[in-house]
């Protein structure tokens, strides 16, 4: 469903957007009701799986998000932002104090350098590698990667990886039930091609069936930045 990829957009000059972010993955937050995609970095998305130092699967979008929240979700942040995403969100860099918070993601190994679109965070990406921090510790692909489902993907990290790993790193996380407790909202296209977010009680819930293609949310702003909608009626 792209949540994370973006496409520059015309913008104006940079304005600048401060407050305490409520955050709703490992590269997207929202700041006094503005939606921002971190610029320059990609984070796992929410239902993405990892292989852990053993070769177990975790699901590291959550731990990308989590790790994103005890680090800087209770401190102001101030954020420059220009442009839009194709979700309509904001390309923002922002700074919590002192602290550059796409390069703290990239050097502790929750997020990627985005080099499609910028290579500011690469040095910060090689000693995230080096020290196999984060997600480097264990294995996992790209999240861009994991997006697109490319019929062949590089598997990134440290572990020696099983040989089903592919199949498992490129799958969404317990696709046929929710990966955590807190993430049980359904996204599903339609006959239309749009993404459709059910929350549990609701009229379809239960006749989405999960599976390729569909995705596991943990709340509604998480589902509506990702470019689905609450069903009609």
């Amino acid at each position: 469903m792209g949540g994370t990829q973006y496409v520059c957009l015309p913008g104006d000059e940079p304005i600048e957007i401060a407050g305490i972010p409520r955050i709703v993955d490992g590269d997207t937050v929202e700041i006094e009701g503005t939606k921002i995609r971190l610029q320059g970095i990609d984070a796992p998305e929410t239902d993405q799986l990892c292989l852990d130092q053993k070769g177990e699967r975790w699901t590291c979008g959550i731990t990308a998000r989590d790790e994103l929240v005890r680090q800087f979700g209770d401190k102001p942040w101030i954020c420059q932002a220009a442009g839009q995403d194709r979700y309509g969100r904001s390309l923002g860099t922002c700074r919590a104090g002192s602290e550059n918070v796409e390069e703290w993601m990239v050097r502790s190994g929750w997020a990627l350098a985005f080099v499609r679109y910028s290579r500011a965070y690469e040095a910060p990406e090689a000693a995230a590698r080096e020290a196999q921090s984060g997600l480097w510790a264990g294995a996992f692909v790209a999240p861009w990667d994991w997006r697109d489902r490319a019929r062949e993907i590089t598997i990134l990290g440290a572990t020696s990886v099983p040989l089903d790993a592919q199949e498992i790193l490129v799958g969404a996380a317990s696709a046929a039930a929710a990966p955590s407790p807190e993430c049980v909202i359904k996204g599903n296209i339609n006959r239309s091609g749009a993404c459709i977010y059910h929350q549990p009680g609701s009229r379809w819930y239960a006749k989405v069936k999960m599976g390729p293609g569909k995705r596991w949310f943990c709340t509604t702003k998480e589902a509506e930045a990702a470019g689905c909608r609450a069903p009609k009626g």
